[in-house]
Parts: structure tokens; C-alpha cells; sequence
């Protein structure tokens, strides 16, 4: 039902130190996929799709927060889970990738990985869908804007190669999350990194311009907030 990319990348912190941010990224014709798809945490980000188990995702980011492997971590869930064969899972981790896609996943399924993410995909136009996602965000790993907007990018590369193919359903929903190693905690977190486009017919589309007006809305936050800090430090 769906197509997702789960991705890792370093970035340089605040203080100016090394650290890594987490990315996961989906699609699907159906409504509020964001809830039961992509996990991602300070260690990891995993998507759970095609017969969906929440299980697998959030037991998985919970394994990779204790020190698991991505391979260890996510190959535990699936032993476990009697509908494997039926199942995608993906991630990324610390230090590796991970995609799996069980052998009654519905045609067109598939996945791919390279250095530092995983795309993953069923009930697709084609295999096409799950290259262009990847192309597509490797082409912009270079590119200094927010890891969230290149998400975006990667979405939107594999919705015009066709997407999910049951052009019947036309409510369909999107959703993109990003952690990172120094992450600063509720409240401290770019509005723009965890967003949910949960019914509509445009969903690609839909999320660009939720993450534009989230982006717009966090600088004009945060411009706010040095001008009360500027203020009170005048009195």
C-alpha cells in the first residue's frame, strides 16, 4: 500500500561536533499513514508497511535505542512475527541498512538500499517508483537544505514514476519524520521535522507545502522569541 525511505546522514551540531540525524519518509493511497508506518529516534529510523505490523516498527526503534544492530533488531521482530511473508520492513541504523520484503507481498514489491538509507515498496506502478525515490535522494544528499525538505524531493521523484497503483482510491495520505543524535527535546525540535498530510487527494503536493509554511512558521517563532529575549534583557 505504500512507499517509504528510511535514511541516515551526518551533520555537524551546534557545538560544531559530528553527530547524525534520522530520516523517514511515505506515502500511500489510503488516509493517516503517518501513524502506522515510519519510527525513527536518536538511533534509528524504521517503516513497517504492505500488511502492516505498528509492532515491528516501534519494537524496532526500541531495539536500536538499546544498541541492537538495524540487521539484529529487525530480523528479531520479523522471527517472531507468524505473518512475516506478508510484511516490508525497512530502516536504517548506527551503522548499517535493512530492507526485507516477505514473498506475499502484493505486485509490485520490492526494495533497494545504499550508503546510509533503504526504499522500500508494494502494490507500486513498478520497480521504477523505488528507483527514482532513491536517485532522487541521492541526488540531493549534497544539498545543505533540511533533511526534511530533501525527504520531500525523494517522494515526490517515485509519485511521478506512478506511485501506489490502485488509482481507485483517491484519499491517500503522507508523512515524514526527522530525528538527530543532539536532539534538543520537545519543544526544541524544527516544527518542520515531524509532519502528516493524514486524507487528501494530493498528498505529495500537500506535504511540500505543509514543511514550506512549517519552516516559515519555525523561523518566525524564532525570531519572536529573540525579540522577547532582547526585550527583557533591555528592562
Amino acid at each position: 500500500m505504500t512507499f517509504s525511505i528510511c535514511v541516515r546522514e551526518p551533520h555537524e551540531g551546534e557545538d560544531g561536533e559530528g553527530q547524525t540525524r534520522y530520516g523517514v519518509a511515505v506515502t500511500t493511497r489510503l488516509p493517516a499513514v503517518g501513524t502506522l508506518c515510519p519510527f525513527v529516534n536518536e538511533h534509528g529510523a524504521v517503516a513497517t508497511q504492505s500488511f502492516v505490523n505498528v509492532s515491528l516498527g516501534r519494537r524496532g526503534v526500541a531495539c536500536l535505542a538499546d544498541g541492537l544492530a538495524v540487521e539484529d533488531a529487525l530480523e528479531a521482530q520479523l522471527s517472531a512475527d507468524e505473518a512475516a511473508s506478508k510484511r516490508q520492513l525497512h530502516g536504517v541504523g548506527a551503522d548499517g541498512e535493512f530492507t526485507f520484503s516477505g514473498t506475499e507481498c502484493r505486485d509490485w514489491f520490492g526494495h533497494t538500499a545504499g550508503d546510509g538509507y533503504t526504499v522500500a515498496g508494494n502494490l507500486l506502478t513498478g520497480e521504477a517508483v523505488v528507483e527514482a525515490t532513491a536517485a532522487a535522494y541521492e541526488a540531493g544528499r549534497g544539498d545543505d537544505r533540511p533533511l526534511a525538505a530533501r525527504l520531500v524531493d525523494a517522494l515526490a521523484a517515485g509519485h511521478e514514476e506512478g506511485g501506489d497503483r490502485r488509482e481507485e482510491l483517491h484519499v491517500q495520505s503522507a508523512a515524514l519524520r526527522v530525528r538527530r543524535t543532539d536532539d534538543p527535546g520537545p519543544g526544541e525540535r524544527p516544527l518542520y521535522d515531524d509532519l502528516r498530510v493524514d486524507a487528501t487527494e494530493t498528498p505529495v503536493a500537500d506535504l511540500r507545502e505543509t514543511y514550506e509554511l512549517a519552516r516559515e512558521g519555525n523561523r518566525m517563532a524564532a525570531e519572536r522569541a529573540a525579540e522577547r529575549a532582547e526585550e527583557e534583557g533591555g528592562n
